[in-house]
């Protein structure tokens, strides 16, 4: 067996750094996505509740309140449901890309050089 050299270490920290870089990039680009998600559930709630104040605000009977309040919080709650499950996609998804990046950076470092 020979013994390793300098270009057998300058390729081994070229592979670490390129597994690390993937990892980061993955996972940076998952919290953009999340990031997106979030400012577009937020656009999207602000713009639901305005809406609901507003049809409040011309009620004419409590009866009517109680059903566009009762609207809103089932619209609210499955709308909030909705998008918790997507960013959940988006992580579960980010988890799966960055581990890979993460399991080559971990194979190369086991390799005899």
């Amino acid at each position: 067996m020979n013994a390793p050299t300098i270009e057998d270490f300058q390729n081994y920290s070229k592979q670490q750094v390129e597994a690390a870089t993937a990892f980061a990039a993955t996972v940076s680009k998952g919290m953009q996505e999340i990031a997106a998600e979030t400012s577009d559930y937020a656009k999207q709630s602000m713009a639901a509740n305005a809406e609901a104040v507003e049809r409040l605000l011309g009620a004419k009977t409590v009866e009517s309140a109680v059903q566009i309040q009762t609207d809103f919080a089932k619209a609210s709650y499955e709308g909030f449901i909705a998008k918790a499950t997507k960013i959940s996609e988006i992580v579960a998804k980010v988890a799966a890309e960055a581990t890979k990046s993460a399991q080559s950076a971990y194979a190369l470092s086991h390799i005899k050089v």
